[in-house]
């Protein structure tokens, strides 16, 4: 995944407000903030792969071996 994506002007907007709000936090806030973050990722992560299982029907090939 080494494509160069580039962002909307919406998205770098969104981007310089959130880099500003996160400057003006101490530093534990930002830690925490980054932890919370992270998960976040996680959860998106795991709601893509299996939205995609279930778009590909591959949810459908484990159902069938469990039988």
């Amino acid at each position: 995944m080494n494509q160069h994506v580039e962002l909307t002007l919406e998205q770098e907007f969104r981007l310089r407000e959130f880099a500003h709000k996160v400057q003006q936090m101490s530093l534990n806030q930002a830690q925490s903030f980054l932890i919370e973050q992270h998960r976040s990722m996680l959860i998106q992560k795991v709601i893509f792969q299996q939205l995609l299982k279930h778009e590909w029907n591959l949810d459908a090939d484990a159902d069938l071996a469990v039988i």
